[in-house]
């Protein structure tokens, strides 16, 4: 199909059965466009021709995005995003062959969750992600900040004094505002700078970085509150090798826009599903991720809740530390 086809299907997804048929469309035009994954596929003997539900799909591991350059054959990519990773490792990279589709899905998700993002003014408090290139979340957030055309939106890379200043301005002028950063900065303004600002949306997007000690989402959390005077702090699930976020807005339970899909997998066998309830490892279907791989395999561990939402719980031991919403005590 054309992508003006695809992309009228992706975000008019309504309920299981078209986010379903899409998905298959979407795997059947991968298995023949992505040579990794058809790789992958027929290595652990799937058969193609005969996918044609759901629970059939196999997911890559992402790894493969640290490996490989996952890509469809008949694209040229117009980004690349790259992982934060740690010093000496091996970063993941995203080719991303269309930057008006992740564009339309990271603003769609966010208005589905926040609304419009022009009724915001946005902070972000991303110093390690700012201090390199081909940062996702940057891109994202840089696009929202252009959205919302706020004159006092602004990223902030290590002046603390000067974001505290202005979220005490928007606290007096009672403007409705986010601040988005990775948790490490966070803690270190709220400890610094605490305040009271109850109507602050802080959103946390996970990841210590080495800079500080690994705490339990819900230490983090008390935290920020008791800091800010919050009575939740919202969380953004996202990683370099999607180009869709699932949110959450206190309680670290995340939900997922109507085009992205959480499974969890058997923690032993990683080809199999979990059982209901049971915790094991994060697989998503991202169906924006058109020219890529949209069946991941992630390194995360979490476990489904009611009413589609799920818990991140953590990662495996043998995984790199990365800038995913993470963290483990």
């Amino acid at each position: 199909m054309n992508q003006e086809t695809f992309v009228s299907k992706l975000f008019s997804i309504s309920d299981q059965a078209s986010f379903a048929s899409l998905a298959i469309e979407v795997f059947h035009e991968q298995y023949q466009q992505t040579v990794i994954y058809r790789r992958y596929c027929e290595l652990i003997g799937v058969d193609a021709s005969r996918v044609n539900r759901l629970d059939q799909i196999p997911f890559l591991p992402v790894s493969f995005f640290s490996s490989h350059k996952v890509i469809a054959e008949t694209t040229q990519p117009q980004l690349v995003f790259e992982s934060s990773g740690t010093t000496g490792s091996q970063k993941s990279h995203h080719f991303v062959a269309d930057e008006v589709l992740y564009n339309k899905s990271f603003s769609e998700g966010f208005r589905l969750f926040y609304s419009n993002p022009h009724d915001y003014c946005l902070l972000a408090l991303l110093p390690s992600y700012l201090e390199r290139k081909g940062s996702s979340l940057v891109h994202m957030v840089d696009g929202l900040m252009k959205q919302s055309g706020h004159p006092l939106n602004g990223f902030y890379l290590h002046d603390k004094d000067a974001l505290s200043a202005r979220l005490i301005e928007l606290c007096e002028l009672r403007q409705k505002t986010m601040l988005i950063g990775v948790t490490y900065a966070l803690l270190d303004l709220a400890e610094d700078f605490p305040m009271q600002f109850p109507d602050l949306i802080v959103m946390e997007t996970g990841g210590m970085k080495g800079r500080r000690r690994e705490m339990v989402r819900d230490e983090v959390h008390e935290v920020l509150c008791n800091r800010f005077g919050l009575s939740q702090v919202h969380s953004e699930y996202g990683m370099t090798e999607l180009l869709s976020q699932a949110y959450s807005t206190g309680g670290g339970l995340f939900r997922t826009p109507p085009w992205m899909k959480i499974f969890i997998r058997d923690m032993n066998d990683p080809l199999s599903m979990a059982v209901p309830g049971q915790s094991g490892g994060i697989n998503v279907i991202d169906l924006a991720n058109r020219h890529s791989c949209a069946f991941i395999a992630t390194q995360d561990v979490g476990r489904l809740h009611a009413g589609d939402s799920f818990e991140v719980i953590g990662r495996f031991d043998h995984s790199e530390v990365r800038g995913c919403n993470l963290m483990v005590g």
